[in-house]
């Protein structure tokens, strides 16, 4: 057979077939043209002569051929997948293919509609869909050799029935975001198609998608909805209503509630013009609706208060006032009876004169007692409302139900009426039968009420005016005439003055308190009888205010002489009304005690210092004779040529002089002018390395306990005073415990607040508190009182000098704190030792150097000593100058200035603080410094009042010495210095 011949063909404008006949064939799988089965040749000349799209795939590698139907879908892939197999052809959705063509090929034919491809041979890249068929290919001999595909492009129909989708779901997200609700029904049967949210809120949450109207609410059922809807599918017009009541159930299972609704029903149409369904558009209008009605409800109301107000402003008794208000209230609320009367609380009834009734109800006129008809009264006298809408049903009318129901009221509202707190009268609303009232009934039933009592009271208080007015002229006169008397016969002074200040009117008392009389006053201005040297104090009050209370000042009396006066005023219609009283006495009296007061004061200070400088005197004639008796001795026995008795006698001196030392730094202390030297100081610590000492001095009779709180806090003081604190009154302790005792030393913090650190005289913050307490003969009150006086002991004579506590007082007030002593006779004595907590850093202990103990050589060291005192001066210029230093001496501050200015090598500055003229010794060393940046600096003082001491306050390379010093002392503060170099 000719090639030719095996697809027979017609020539036209398709293209295929001659691409078929002309392929060559024989380079696939499917050989020559001309040894094609026959199944193959007809099956490619259907695909060839189809106008679907169509290809056929052929034996074992799938050999493509397709019509000219085809070639749009295969794009640029044309002509070259012409006998390509598909699984080339179709390489980039083979993935998708390759499954469905294994079905086919196993017998089983396959289709598929709208499936989404990439095809990258394509005109353009975008996603494109088919619909596919795919049916098995057999050979001559029965066997499955191919498959034969239909194709169709359905990207086009997909592409519109999602832009139709994206339109309707952007018609109901508009219907959603609606502010009224909305609903689309469809069919005869008004099913649900779709209901926004605001639909949704205003039927409940019900199922409603799929539901007809009818069983989605059957609570509507005879409310006329279901039969709009159905005229409105059957006529096709559209159907719009307003303010519509409709009953709903706010959810299944639950009463239905009363809505109102504007809505519209539109019938929708489709193109032959036939009605389909029903579009529901509106909106829930139940608060507009309410607010009108309340508003024409109000407007109603007010009319028929109005009308009230007439009648009860036309009523000429308390009977026509009742039937005014029974009317208004029986007409207005369609009841049987109201009316208003009077109560009797003592009788429990009611007194009615004259009430309104409806057509064939009788009157109440007249007395009725509470109890005969339940058990309300009690509400009622307690300002309660009684309200009951069914006799029968009330438990307090039950029982008297068939009484109220013979006075046409089984249903009743009794409203009280009160006066300051009281149930005077009552207004009350009766029915025959049974009836609910509302809030709105119970709101107008007060309202009336209140109007009427209120017109009540306004005739009563009218009375009372009345009757008043008929005595005031009286009264008036009488009050006068008692105003008068109290001018006339006034003790004090009363004036009325002017805006200009000028009297106007003057009382008598003028005449005998200052010597005036009124009329030579009348007229003055007031400043013109006012002391000199008051008349601007009383000026500058005055303008302040005219509201003055207790001013005083002085006026002077007729004859030249001053009394004072205290003076009250207020001021009303331009006038000011002022009143006063001669107080002259009284400060004299005043003045007369204070004077006595500070005599008795300065009394008591002198006693104070008779004490003081008895004691002062007595202490140190008991020293200074053992000094000078030793001195005396000395000098008998040098001149005896006796000296082997000398160290006896020097030893005396020496040790009457330390007692002399030490009773004037106790003396300092107590009047807070020792020089302190503080330094952070931890109390715990202090008091563990004092422990061995304490318990040695204390002997074996007395125990010591000692309590360390946790985390103490540290305080800034003199660390060798705090000690000497501590040693006192561990020892004063001792003394009160003869037969032994407990001693217990403490320590804690405290944190003062306002009113305890003003009790104690301190600033508000946070203490070291450091307690001493025995457990001996303790102290009365009176000892307490005195305890820190200097001199003043309860100890046998000779047993002590009376100046330790005042000493630790001192310290305690020099340092920032207060000591505090709680004692009773029998239980012992508590003293508490307060001082500032120190919130710095607490140093490290010093190491000692190297060098420490190492003797320095003076030789070519200079020292300038400056002191006023010529003994002192000498006594530390030959103690120095024996120790090898060369020393230079000046009497005054500007003399040592000179002594430096003059370029000298100085390497120490020892100088007194005290000096005299104008420069002192902290002056002089700041001046000295300004000269000589490193020199050192020793004070030497015996009295800090004109300086402020303290290691961590002066400069490096300055340090002080207390007088009176021990020599070894001074020599070691002056090597310890020098040694320290920095020149």
């Amino acid at each position: 057979m000719a090639a030719d011949e095996v697809i027979q063909i017609e020539a036209d404008e398709r293209l295929m077939p001659a691409l078929v006949r002309g392929h060559d064939w024989s380079a696939t799988p499917l050989g020559p043209l001309a040894a094609w089965p026959q199944s193959l040749k007809t099956a490619v000349g259907i695909v060839l002569e189809a106008c679907q799209p169509m290809l056929v795939v052929w034996g074992p590698q799938l050999t493509s051929i397709y019509n000219d139907a085809y070639l749009p879908i295969l794009g640029s892939k044309h002509p070259g997948g012409l006998g390509q197999p598909a699984a080339q052809l179709w390489s980039e959705i083979w993935d998708s293919l390759e499954s469905m063509v294994a079905e086919v090929l196993a017998g089983r034919s396959q289709s598929v509609e709208d499936m989404p491809f990439a095809l990258a041979g394509g005109p353009t890249n975008d996603l494109r869909w088919f619909s596919f068929s795919f049916t098995p290919l057999r050979d001559e001999q029965g066997a499955i050799a191919g498959l034969l595909t239909w194709a169709m492009e359905t990207t086009g129909k997909v592409l519109l029935e999602r832009q139709q989708a994206a339109d309707r779901e952007r018609q109901h997200n508009l219907f959603e975001q609606a502010p009224g609700f909305i609903a689309i029904l469809r069919g005869p049967q008004h099913e649900f198609e779709f209901a926004n949210h605001a639909y949704c809120r205003l039927v409940g949450q019900r199922e409603l998608v799929g539901i007809t109207v009818r069983d989605a609410f059957p609570e509507v059922e005879g409310q006329g909805f279901y039969e709009l809807l159905d005229e409105v599918y059957r006529s096709g017009e559209r159907y719009v209503a307003s303010h519509v009541p409709i009953r709903l159930s706010p959810a299944p299972g639950l009463p239905a509630v009363e809505r109102y609704l504007d809505f519209v029903y539109a019938p929708t149409i489709d193109e032959s013009g036939r009605v389909t369904g029903i579009f529901v558009e509106g909106h829930d209008v139940t608060e507009a609706h309410l607010s009108q009605e309340a508003l024409q409800s109000h407007a109603r109301r007010q009319a028929l208060l109005i009308e009230l107000g007439d009648r009860l402003r036309d009523a000429q008794s308390p009977a026509d006032l009742s039937h005014a208000a029974g009317e208004i209230l029986g007409r207005t609320l369609e009841v049987s009876r109201a009316g208003y009367g009077t109560i009797d609380l003592t009788e429990e009834t009611i007194t009615i004169e004259r009430d309104w009734n409806a057509p064939g109800i009788r009157s109440l006129a007249g007395v009725l007692r509470f109890r005969d008809y339940g058990r309300y009264i009690e509400n009622l006298r307690r300002g309660e409302t009684v309200v009951f809408a069914d006799a029968e049903k009330d438990p307090r009318t039950a029982a008297r139900a068939a009484a109220l129901k013979a006075i046409s009221a089984q249903s009743v509202v009794n409203m009280p009426i009160t006066e300051d707190g009281c149930f005077v009268a009552l207004l009350y609303v009766n029915h025959a039968t049974a009836r609910e009232w509302t809030t709105d009934e119970l709101a107008f039933i007060r309202e009336v009420g209140e109007r009427t009592r209120a017109v009540i009271e306004r005739r009563r208080a009218e009375q009372e005016v009345r009757e008043l007015t008929a005595s005031l002229e009286r009264k008036v006169e009488e009050r006068t005439a008692e105003r008068d008397r109290i001018w006339q016969n006034s003790r004090d002074l009363l004036a009325v003055v002017d805006a200009r200040g000028l009297f106007v009117r003057i009382n008598p008392a003028w005449t005998a308190i200052l010597g005036y009389a009124p009329e030579a006053l009348l007229g003055q201005h007031f400043l013109q009888r006012v002391w000199p040297e008051d008349q601007t104090a009383t000026m500058d009050a005055v303008a302040a205010s005219q509201r003055l209370t207790g001013f005083q000042n002085r006026y002077r009396h007729r004859d030249g002489t001053a009394r004072w006066i205290s003076w009250n005023t207020s001021a009303e219609g331009g006038l000011v009304y002022a009143y006063g009283r001669d107080v002259t006495a009284e400060r004299e009296q005043a003045e007369a005690l204070r004077q006595a007061q500070e005599q008795l004061l300065q009394a008591q200070k002198m006693e104070a210092v008779g004490q003081l400088t008895g004691g002062l005197a007595h202490d140190f004639n008991n020293l200074l004779a053992g000094i000078s008796g030793s001195l005396d001795m000395m000098q008998v026995r040098i001149e005896q040529g006796r000296t082997a008795q000398l160290r006896r006698y020097l030893g005396a001196a020496q040790d009457a002089s330390r007692r002399a030392a030490a009773l004037t730094h106790r003396l300092l202390a107590f009047s807070r002018r020792q020089t302190l030297d503080p330094r952070p100081v931890d109390a715990n610590r202090l008091i563990g390395g004092m422990e061995e000492l304490l318990r040695r001095t204390i002997g074996p009779a007395v125990t010591l306990e000692v309590d360390h709180a946790d985390d103490l806090w540290i305080t800034l003081a003199d660390a060798h005073q705090l000690e000497n604190a501590l040693l006192n009154l561990s020892i004063n302790a001792r003394d009160a415990m003869p037969e032994g005792g407990e001693l217990r030393i403490a320590t804690a913090n405290r944190r003062l607040d306002e009113a305890s650190a003003l009790a104690l005289d301190l600033a508000p913050g946070d203490y070291l508190e450091l307690s001493v307490s025995d457990t001996g003969t303790g102290m009365p009150e009176e000892v307490v009182a005195r305890a820190f006086e200097p001199f003043f002991t309860t100890k046998p004579l000779g047993r002590g000098t009376g100046l330790g506590l005042s000493m630790i007082y001192g310290f305690a007030k020099q340092s920032g704190g207060r000591v505090q002593i709680q004692s009773r006779l029998g239980e012992g004595t508590r003293v508490s030792l307060l001082l500032p907590r120190h919130l710095g850093e607490f140093p490290m202990e010093e190491k000692p150097t190297a060098s420490a103990g190492v003797s320095i050589e003076p030789r070519g060291k200079t020292v300038l000593v400056v002191d006023d005192e010529p003994t002192v001066r000498m006594l530390v210029v030959d103690v120095l100058g024996e120790h090898g230093f060369a020393v230079l001496e000046a009497c005054d501050g500007a003399e040592a200035l000179e002594m430096l200015r003059a370029g000298m090598r100085i390497d120490l500055l020892v100088t007194d603080v005290g000096l005299p003229g104008g420069l002192n010794g902290r002056q002089l060393a700041d001046a000295s410094r300004e000269l000589m940046p490193r020199l050192k600096v020793l004070f030497i003082t015996g009295f800090a009042e004109t300086t402020v001491i303290g290691s961590d306050q002066l400069e490096p390379g300055m340090q002080v010495l207390t007088k009176p010093f021990a020599i070894d002392q001074l020599v070691a503060r002056v090597k310890g210095l020098v040694e320290a170099g920095g020149d």
